[in-house]
């Protein structure tokens, strides 16, 4: 019978890191004062600012820029393979970075595809998010869109 336990290898933590296993996070980078819940993996590449919490369950794939001041809620996964060839891709050239700006709070379960997504936004539990957000406010849906200014 094989065992299988969590993995963190070569990442690199500001002060007040915080983390709750099982885990895998290999490679990647967190800010002061960062939470990490279980069942989370973040891969390599992956940069996570200052304050910034990361609920259970959630996938952080390679390419993934998150600022300051997070949330990202339980079950939130992001992708970096756009299957543009109508299958995955094992190139890493072929994928495809996200960039999550500061103050931005992602509700459970929602998908975020390669896009950037400006300051101060809250996206909806459960959204799809499939283009840039260029402008603070709350959103909501499959494909989200703007349900108010904040």
């Amino acid at each position: 019978m094989k065992e299988y336990t969590s993995t963190i290898r070569d990442i690199i933590t500001g002060d007040g890191f915080t983390v709750v296993h099982p885990v895998n996070l290999y490679e990647c980078k967190f800010g002061e004062h960062c939470f990490v819940g279980p069942f989370v993996e973040i891969q390599k590449g992956v940069t996570i600012g200052n304050n910034t919490r990361i609920q259970s369950h959630c996938f952080i794939c390679e390419l993934v820029i998150i600022g300051d001041d997070c949330f990202i809620s339980h079950g939130v996964i992001f992708i970096n393979d756009t299957f543009q060839k109508g299958s995955p891709s094992w190139k890493p050239e072929e994928w495809k970075k996200t960039i999550i700006g500061h103050h931005v709070s992602i509700g459970s379960n929602a998908t975020i595809l390669p896009v950037e997504i400006c300051n101060n936004v809250v996206i909806g539990a459960g959204s799809v998010v499939t283009r840039d957000i260029k402008k603070s406010g709350i959103y909501a849906g499959n494909p989200v869109k703007l349900i108010r200014n904040i």
